[in-house]
């Protein structure tokens, strides 16, 4: 770089930027994936009901598999509330279907095998080159807005948190 010039270096900018989240109060990104019974589950189908919209790494692995059970264990108290848990990851539909089977999950698993939806939701990150989705969470609306983000979720006390956080938003 020189004075003379004018022009000043130009850092080198890392091919992918942080994913962004959609932002709370804007309309949550609409989509229609596949379950593991094979039905397309869309968000619009959810309108009028308050939705826990949770991103996964990957079936069959310990942190997803904790906080799946927990999501299951405390699934009355989310009908109590109205609300409806749907997973998301980029595993198959059928790796969907063989995890509800094995963990006795009784939610929708939704199959993103292109991550095209967790792009949309800014919850992609790379793993040994794979597209995995990044532990996020979205608490959506009964109008279909994102009410709450959480992102780097601990999968241990998640469901505790999210119980919490809706019951306070319900109110508002």
């Amino acid at each position: 770089w020189s004075a003379a010039s004018g022009f000043a270096p130009v850092p080198c900018m890392a091919a992918t930027q942080p994913p962004t989240q959609p932002e709370v109060g804007k309309p949550a990104p609409d989509f229609s994936l596949s379950t593991g019974d094979g039905s397309q589950v869309s968000l619009k189908d959810y309108r009028g009901k308050w939705i826990v919209l949770y991103f996964y790494p990957k079936d069959f692995t310990s942190g997803c598999t904790m906080e799946a059970h927990n999501f299951q264990r405390d699934l009355a108290k989310y009908s109590d509330t109205g609300a409806v848990i749907l997973g998301v990851s980029v595993d198959t539909a059928q790796s969907h279907k063989d995890f509800c089977s094995k963990e006795g999950l009784n939610f929708k698993l939704l199959a993103d095998p292109d991550a095209r939806v967790s792009t949309d939701y800014g919850s992609v990150m790379d793993y040994k080159g794979q597209k995995l989705a990044a532990r996020n969470t979205f608490i959506i609306n009964p109008d279909g807005e994102i009410a709450k983000v959480y992102t780097g979720v601990k999968p241990a006390d998640h469901s505790e948190q999210v119980l919490k956080d809706l019951a306070e938003l319900k109110k508002n």
